[in-house]
């Protein structure tokens, strides 16, 4: 594996556990259309590793990752072109983290929101900080939740409770997720989000990996089945909300 094409993030591997660090912390580590657009393609080349045994995704900075860019959202409203390479980008970016043959852990050492928050509750395993703070904010700004966080959120937490933070973008402190099954292991500093989440790969890469990849094809299916139910229309609404002129209002209070 090599990073020497990405330019939002490295890809790298040892003994069978690939990794994948978000490396804009300048930027916040935004989803942006290059951002989506790289991820999607470290994950099909982990997909097609046959070394590989176990993923961890991590980001450099206070900031796990703030979400999606606010100047393409804008640009967006007017530009379909637009729309629809973000809902292709989604839609990339959704089935390689879920169709992933190996158990993926997170490291989350500070704040997940949006698009970050959504690659979080699609992760099998996430250690986080007991005081990052996880949120989809979509509804703030006037967006649907469409990218796949009402599937993960959903599934990590029940339906009920992921109503609750998605129709209002309430964040919910790692702690707080730990409690609700949307966080799996605590770390005491953000520091020690990432040794934590590698230990606990390293282990899972040294076990007989038929056993281990069966239990993550099955587990997979479940997200499959809800994707099938929610995920398209969803992000259809998604790509709809976005032509409305108060996201653009939205974003610019939230600029002031």
């Amino acid at each position: 594996m090599s990073n020497t094409d990405f330019a939002t993030l490295e890809l790298s591997a040892h003994e069978g556990v690939a990794h994948i660090r978000f490396t804009r912390p300048d930027l916040v580590n935004r989803f942006d259309d290059l951002a989506h657009e790289e991820f999607a393609t470290a994950l099909e080349i982990v997909t097609a590793d046959e070394n590989a045994r176990a993923l961890v995704i991590s980001a450099e900075g206070r900031v796990f990752s703030a979400g999606g860019d606010f100047d393409e959202i804008i640009e967006a409203r007017a530009s379909a072109a637009m729309r629809q390479r973000m809902a292709r980008n989604a839609k990339r970016v959704f089935g390689s983290l879920v169709n992933l043959h190996v158990p993926v852990v997170a490291a989350v050492q500070g704040a997940a929101a949006g698009m970050g928050a959504t690659i979080v509750t699609l992760c099998d395993i996430v250690v986080a900080y007991r005081h990052a703070k996880i949120a989809d904010p979509h509804v703030a700004v006037g967006i649907v939740a469409g990218d796949g966080g009402i599937i993960g959120w959903s599934q990590a937490i029940g339906v009920t409770r992921a109503k609750r933070f998605l129709l209002t973008g309430d964040a919910v402190t790692a702690e707080q997720g730990f409690a609700m099954g949307l966080v799996t292991d605590l770390a005491d500093s953000a520091e020690d989000a990432l040794p934590i989440a590698q230990g606990i790969a390293k282990r899972i890469a040294a076990l007989p990996c038929a056993g281990v990849q069966g239990t993550k094809r099955a587990f997979a299916r479940l997200t499959q089945q809800a994707a099938l139910a929610a995920f398209d229309l969803g992000l259809a609404y998604e790509m709809e909300s976005m032509t409305r002129l108060e996201v653009a209002e939205a974003i610019a209070k939230l600029r002031k």
